[in-house]
Parts: C-alpha cells; structure tokens; sequence
C-alpha cells in the first residue's frame, strides 16, 4: 500500500471524511477508546465506510508515522454517480454496456477486468462499497492504467444498481454456471449490463434471482470455472462480436 494514499490520525481521518474525500477503506485499532474514537466510528457507520479492526501491529506496518489507532487509505480515483453515469451514457447515443462486480475481492483481478471492460468499451463499472477489492497501486499496475479512463461507481448495494439499471431499461445478465443457458443464447445488442460474482462464492444467491437472464460459459475440461477476469473478458468480446455484426 502506497503512502500516498494513507493519511492517520483521528482528526486527520474524520476531517477527510467530513471533507467528502473518498476514502476506500479504514483500520482502526481493535479496542481504541476514547471519545474522538467513538465520535470517528459513529461518523463511519453513517457514512457507511468500509472498516476494518485490526491488532496495532497491522496499523504500525502501515505506517511508521504516529496514526493514533488509526488508518485510511484514500482512493487515487474519483467515484462517478450511477445515475449521472447512466444519463450521461443514454444522451451519448450509445448502446449502453455496464459492469456489475459483486464483491470481486483480488486487487489484481479487479485489475484485469478493468483493463479489459476499458479495451471492450465498456460504459461504467458499478461495485459495492463494502466487499469489493480496493482502488490501490496493484490494481492500477495491473489495469495498465485503465483505471483512469473507465468510469466507476460505488454503491451500497448491488441491488439497487440493478433496480436503476432494470427501471432504465437496462437488462441485467447474470454470468452464473446455475443455468442451461450460454452465452451465445443472449442477444447483446440491446443496452445490458453484465455481472461478474465473486472469486469463491460466485453471485450472492439474492441477487441471482433479481437477474433478467442468466448465461454460463461452455467448459470443455474437467476444471469446473474459469478465473473471473477471464470469464469476464470472454463475456465482454461476446458482446463486442455481437454489436460488431
């Protein structure tokens, strides 16, 4: 982790938070007291920022600096309104394309998918505030920084990403081996937006059933899955070989 993107210290972290930057993530020390402590964590929850609790030791390999109990890594990009992303995209004329990540949480995954839905044209990628993997110096290696000409969402949930999307008369297509269709069987032509779930569990069951279509890809191998950014690059130039016809 960069120690660009860290700033430590009580009033240091709530000023940015306060300040509206977008903080990606923060540690706090496992049992800190104090007032300021428990003012810090009442403004996380109503923020809703994804935090972790860890042992001092974890907080002092972050940084030699003194960080009071605290940590927070601020994200190098900033974060697109989904509804201003979806107005921006229909006024374009183009044939929206978006990309739903439900908890993708390998940096260097969350990498390669989106230097690839960058080379696919791909309109937007939507993610959940908490679960996903963070925007940090991996993740922009390993997107070859694409990372800064993709827009990017964040939501608090997957869900109600689905139902502006669906209510936009977006289709949503679930890439799930939980069903008989292929990707071949959808037509991608029309405005869709495409989720990829999760390294191990795949997408949330809850969210699944929300999904307009459901496609696999074939597997010819004995190896059950494929990695989820090649799952997802080969989903995306499906769609570009569709919308190139």
């Amino acid at each position: 982790m960069e120690n660009n993107t860290l700033i430590f210290g009580l009033h240091a972290v709530m000023e940015a938070i306060q300040a509206n930057n977008t903080i990606e993530k923060v540690y706090v020390q496992k049992g800190l007291q104090g007032a300021i402590s428990k003012e810090l964590e009442l403004l996380l929850r109503k923020e809703k920022i994804n935090t972790s609790y860890v042992p001092v030791e974890k907080l002092n390999k972050l940084t030699t600096n003194n960080h009071q109990g605290v940590v927070a890594q601020i994200s190098p990009v900033s974060y697109i309104n989904l509804e201003t992303l979806v107005t921006q995209v229909s006024e374009s004329g183009k044939t929206p394309l978006f990309l739903l990540l439900d908890q993708v949480s390998d940096v260097r995954n969350f990498g390669a998918i989106i230097r690839t839905a960058e080379c696919t044209g791909v309109n937007g990628i939507i993610i959940q505030k908490k679960g996903n993997a963070p925007i940090n110096g991996d993740t922009i290696k390993t997107s070859a920084g694409a990372v800064f000409n993709i827009p990017i969402c964040r939501v608090d949930h997957i869900k109600d990403a689905m139902f502006y999307l669906q209510s936009s008369n977006i289709s949503v297509v679930a890439a799930t081996e939980k069903t008989n269709n292929t990707l071949y069987d959808i037509d991608f032509k029309v405005p869709c937006a495409i989720i990829m779930g999760s390294e191990g569990r795949g997408i949330n069951p809850s969210i699944l059933k929300l999904a307009d279509y459901k496609a696999k890809l074939p597997l010819l191998g004995s190896i059950e899955s494929l990695n989820v950014s090649v799952a997802c690059g080969a989903f995306l130039y499906e769609v570009v070989r569709q919308r190139l016809l």
